[in-house]
């Protein structure tokens, strides 16, 4: 199997709404981390939801190790752990309480309370009842339950919602150990790039419902590193004619010239300029972040 999850056309509305969804075609690989990108609105935990099956699908098929959803739906779920939006918790029980009721309905070893616990650092709670947590700790427990069973896929909306630095810290790391063990396949929603760049391995990104970029993130990062030189000239309608003629790739962006290029041609685009009587003002190198290629996509530029 080398594919966790496929979708294929999938689209789902609301009624008296727009698509919250339309024809997305997921590919999770098997073993990998999926970050599921978006804004908020943008369609994520709509789609998390079908793969659970809490939402009834409208159109489209769902894949998930190699079966289809709707032909083996119990059998599937129980290799599902997840967590979608807040955890539901018994505020008058502990941590370990809480555990115990899903261990009886997973079935799984007592024993895996304590390391679910001991996995997500909330061993040491003790009676203290969960309505006591902060929204971080609620959210361990939240992650503690989805691995209570030792699910092979981790359905996650959020996760790190709530967590201080050190707790993104330690749940990237618990994360990333379980998917470089080979144990766990890990599909990870957000709407900040900068908090799953550092963990994922592939990236979807979903905007007003529909995906528009799907693949590995160093083909997402590729585009990171398209470089550009930036002049100031007395003349850029003239200057980006000669630089186009002289076969660099030029546009005209307000009162500068970008050219696509490594700041290391600047001079020669520079004295290419200078020869043919252009003032050359300023020159000012350009490297866009992950963060501006995400919004070029959501926003439809090239």
């Amino acid at each position: 199997m080398t594919n966790a999850v496929e979708t294929t056309d999938l689209s789902h509305r609301f009624a008296g709404s727009d698509y919250a969804i339309q024809d997305v075609d997921l590919v999770v690989p098997a073993g990998s981390i999926y970050g599921f990108l978006g804004a908020n609105g943008a369609g994520k935990t709509t789609t998390l939801r079908l793969l659970l099956g809490l939402l009834r699908k409208q159109q489209g098929t769902i894949r998930v190790f190699g079966k289809e959803l709707n032909q083996d739906r119990l059998g599937i779920l129980r290799r599902i752990g997840s967590l979608i939006e807040s955890p539901s918790l018994y505020g008058h029980l502990s941590a370990t309480e809480n555990l115990r009721i899903w261990q009886g309905l997973y079935r799984c070893p007592a024993q895996r309370i304590g390391e679910a616990l001991d996995l997500v650092g909330l061993k040491r709670t003790g009676s203290k009842p969960t309505s006591h947590f902060s929204l971080g700790m609620k959210q361990r427990l939240g992650l503690a339950i989805a691995l209570l069973h030792k699910p092979l896929l981790l359905l996650l909306d959020e996760p790190t919602n709530g967590l201080d630095p050190e707790g993104i810290i330690e749940i990237r790391t618990l994360l990333d150990g379980l998917a470089r063990s080979g144990e766990v396949t890990v599909v990870i929603s957000s709407h900040l790039l900068a908090e799953v760049e550092k963990l994922v391995t592939d990236v979807g990104v979903l905007h007003q419902g529909r995906l528009v970029f799907q693949g590995t993130l160093a083909a997402l990062s590729a585009g990171a590193h398209a470089a550009s030189v930036i002049f100031h000239t007395d003349d850029n309608p003239r200057g980006s004619a000669i630089l186009s003629e002289a076969g660099w790739a030029v546009r005209l962006d307000q009162d500068t010239l970008v050219v696509a290029t490594d700041v290391a041609n600047s001079a020669a685009l520079n004295a290419t300029l200078v020869n043919a009587g252009i003032g050359v003002f300023e020159i000012t190198p350009s490297r866009r972040d992950l963060e501006a290629v995400f919004m070029e996509l959501i926003r439809g530029k090239p």
